[in-house]
């Protein structure tokens, strides 16, 4: 089993590293991004009150956010592993995580941390709201995301490299590049 928490800010390119690397792996990637999304395309009460959030370029609030991982979670292609992309953002979301994890008589095996320089961020996630019509993207709110991640995420660097499993990669480089630091990282 293959257990792995990717983090990094927004735009870091979490989700195109956890892509390809959940697919080495042979293990599904699970992202809150495409989860929140899924719901505000449904309709869903929980998509409507995850919208006004992710609008304000603020993260969801715990409560639902922990929901909807733990049944996904709890879902039969995440029994042998899952690649978890945009969770946990939050101390008490690395706690909540930690006891899913527990009540399955499991836990984490990896964390990595990709690590970019924030004006390529921005760039990265204005040129991706160009491609893909993202109303979460803007400028503004590209810079807030950021703020929010270095006051409420960069802590959990600290927590999971305390418990020995934070490795931190540049994810500065070519698609490819990045995803052979990141095997390499989790010894693949």
């Amino acid at each position: 089993m293959t257990r792995v928490v990717l983090m990094g800010p927004p735009g870091a390119g979490k989700g195109t590293q956890a892509a390809v690397v959940s697919a080495r792996l042979g293990i599904p990637h699970v992202s809150t991004g495409d989860i929140f999304r899924a719901n505000v395309a449904g309709g869903t009460p929980l998509g409507l009150e995850a919208q006004r959030y992710m609008d304000a370029g603020e993260y969801v609030p715990d409560s639902v956010t922990n929901a909807m991982v733990r049944d996904r979670l709890a879902q039969p292609d995440a029994a042998a592993g899952f690649l978890l992309d945009g969770y946990p953002r939050t101390v008490a979301q690395v706690d909540e995580l930690a006891a899913m994890l527990a009540e399955q008589g499991t836990k984490l095996d990896h964390v990595v941390e990709l690590t970019v320089d924030t004006d390529e961020v921005v760039a990265r996630l204005v040129k991706r709201a160009a491609e893909q019509g993202r109303s979460d993207d803007t400028e503004d709110v590209v810079r807030r995301r950021q703020e929010v991640y270095a006051e409420q995420t960069a802590p959990l660097t600290r927590v999971y490299a305390e418990q020995g499993l934070l490795v931190a990669v540049d994810g500065m480089g070519t698609v490819d590049e990045v995803t052979t630091r990141v095997l390499a990282a989790l010894g693949v």
